[in-house]
């Protein structure tokens, strides 16, 4: 079965994504480049979604297009237009398990993208942003769009429930992400937030989350400097990944604005005011999980970098 526009089957890339940026949990996060997934999207006649293929994960992943948050997000595309066709999906995994990079969100936001240009009237990206929140609550348990928002805009993005607002950053300012061969998942990670917290604790927080705005708005690393820190979740997640405060030591020390747990981790992310000075960094932040047991990767990739697209 064909679309209006003559189409019956269409792919699409996803890139992988750092959520929270330590000051913005479950609001804020930026694309990453150089990585993702990606997904091919068919047009069927059967009034269903299914996933015929998962590739590129050693992991069973759930072919039931309901547990899947690809496969979620589809039929809620479905039922929301009352779409007469279905959709087969296959995913090509590109992004680590569990690596706190957005892999479940990529392969979500990919199947949306190349599902939408099977459409006969296709969506806008905050449209389909709002469907994308129902296959990321399958991963996480809860709908949050901080991976999703930088993945359908790029660049850096504060997503809420209900809008995605771009954030502008300097062009020259980039982004190192170092992943350690190491996996924590979601829930897990999600439960370790479980208590109380002190009402000092939102102020810090909050004023951190705004120095950071500000600065990006203004260009002013100073400011983002002051600001681009965790007092909130970092503390309660910190303990579950080995190497990770000697990471962000490390970052520090060579001249990061910032450093932090990318998503629920084990990924570390370090700003820098250049590529330059990422690349430096690299070697002594993939150091640190070297000494912890750890072989990582990296990449380096300026903040503002492009979202899906259609293959």
């Amino acid at each position: 079965m064909q679309s209006a526009a003559g189409r019956d089957e269409a792919r699409a890339f996803a890139p992988a994504s750092v959520a929270n940026v330590a000051v913005g949990f479950d609001l804020l996060g930026y694309a990453v480049a150089g990585v993702g997934d990606t997904v091919t999207v068919r047009r069927i006649d059967a009034p269903e979604v299914r996933i015929a293929a998962i590739r590129g994960t050693a992991v069973d992943l759930p072919r039931q297009a309901a547990a899947n948050t690809a496969g979620a997000a589809l039929i809620a595309l479905r039922q929301a237009l009352a779409l007469p066709f279905g959709f087969e999906i296959e995913i090509d995994k590109g992004i680590p398990l569990s690596s706190g990079m957005g892999g479940s969100a990529a392969s979500c936001v990919a199947a949306l993208v190349a599902a939408n240009a099977l459409l006969d009237a296709p969506l806008g990206r905050d449209q389909l942003y709002l469907h994308a929140l129902d296959g990321e609550a399958v991963a996480s348990g809860s709908r949050h769009g901080d991976n999703l928002g930088p993945m359908f805009l790029g660049g850096l993005v504060l997503s809420t429930l209900e809008r995605l607002v771009p954030v502008p950053v300097p062009a020259h300012w980039h982004s190192l992400l170092v992943h350690p061969d190491a996996q924590l998942e979601t829930r897990r990670a999600r439960a370790a937030l479980q208590g109380n917290y002190a009402l000092g604790e939102f102020v810090a927080q909050s004023t951190n989350l705004a120095l950071v705005l500000a600065g990006c708005h203004a260009g002013d690393a100073g400011l983002v400097r002051a600001g681009l820190r965790d007092v909130l979740v970092e503390p309660r997640r910190a303990p579950l990944i080995a190497g990770f405060g000697a990471a962000q030591q490390a970052a520090l020390a060579a001249g990061a604005l910032g450093a932090s747990i990318s998503g629920a981790g084990p990924s570390v992310f370090a700003w820098f005011e250049s590529a330059e000075a990422a690349q430096a960094a690299a070697p002594a932040v993939q150091a640190a999980f070297a000494a912890a047991g750890f072989d990582s990767q990296s990449w380096v990739t300026p903040l503002h970098s492009p979202g899906a697209r259609l293959l």
